[in-house]
């Protein structure tokens, strides 16, 4: 293994992981790089690069932040897949495995190909080019105060129904669990091979969610006096304020690739932090009820915002 390239989450520091993997990767005597827009936020040693061509030079790419990071480093690399290990930095993470405590042992694991790679399908949205892709979802929202979309759906070319909503969902088995899961959608496998268009509060028309093979080609259309919406890959606006049009969405296999260490414990993990999602609770209140020998060390600690 060459090199490794970095992806840093937008606006949190990062500073005390990258001096982590700087320090690792000396000693290892293995090159960094990074996109050439985040130069002034890593030591010198990194080395700056067009964010094109962050990917293609890499062997491995490390994601520092959290699940949005992570699918950003995972878009970065649909057209040559490379393993991307993701540090946790956020609070509510299902991609990333890694904290920052474990990295050097980790990024030695990574060397030493003792990993599995957990393979990562994505969604490839026509309206904007074969290059823009969504591991996780695409959506329609409306804006605010503009009324509802409508759209209707279309299969191979054959009409299935018309939505009238405040969002269309679309999502793979990976982002089951985000945006489509909070508008009700169902929870989907990740060893699974599936899209799903799920409706967020839906006024008339379909109003519960369809799940599709990854063969077949879905268009949504929107209808004459739909509000103006905006188009969301992975929570990234790339049209907003559109009030007509088409777009067409393709499942796309094998498009990314997740280092695993322990696949199982992360499982696990994943579970309870969605049984924790489902529980009204806030983050104080949850800590009223652990029993008081474990209270008392985190009396004193700030606590985040709920999820």
């Amino acid at each position: 293994m060459a090199g490794l390239g970095l992806v840093l989450h937008p606006t949190r520091d990062v500073s005390e992981v990258v001096a982590i993997i700087e320090r690792w990767a000396a000693r290892h005597r293995k090159s960094l790089l990074v996109r050439a827009e985040d130069r002034r936020r890593v030591p010198a040693s990194v080395a700056p690069v067009p964010e094109a061509e962050l990917a293609t030079r890499a062997d491995a790419l490390i994601s520092i932040g959290g699940d949005g990071t992570m699918l950003g480093a995972l878009r970065s690399a649909v057209r040559d897949p490379k393993p991307v290990l993701g540090v946790h930095l956020g609070r509510l993470g299902f991609l990333v495995e890694v904290a920052p405590p474990d990295l050097p042992a980790a990024l030695s694991r990574l060397l030493a190909e003792d990993f599995t790679v957990e393979s990562h399908a994505c969604l490839a949205c026509g309206v904007c080019g074969e290059d823009v892709v969504a591991f996780n979802d695409i959506a329609l929202i409306r804006q605010p105060g503009s009324g509802f979309v409508t759209a209707t759906l279309a299969v191979d070319g054959q009409r299935y129904g018309y939505y009238r909503c405040d969002a269309l969902v679309v999502s793979t088995p990976t982002g089951s669990t985000a945006y489509s899961y909070a508008a009700g959608g169902p929870l989907v496998s990740p060893a699974a091979h599936a899209v799903v268009v799920t409706p967020s509060a839906p006024m008339a028309g379909i109003s519960r969610s369809v799940v599709l093979s990854p063969e077949e080609t879905i268009r949504l259309e929107l209808r004459p006096h739909s509000a103006a919406v905006a188009v969301e890959m992975d929570g990234v606006v790339i049209n907003d304020g559109a009030t007509e049009g088409t777009v067409d969405i393709r499942y796309r296999r094998d498009a990314g690739q997740v280092v695993r260490f322990d696949p199982v414990r992360h499982q696990e993990r994943n579970q309870l932090k969605l049984s924790l999602l489902d529980l009204p609770f806030l983050p104080d209140q949850l800590r009223e009820l652990l029993p008081e020998e474990l209270r008392q060390p985190h009396a004193q600690r700030e606590l985040p915002p709920p999820f």
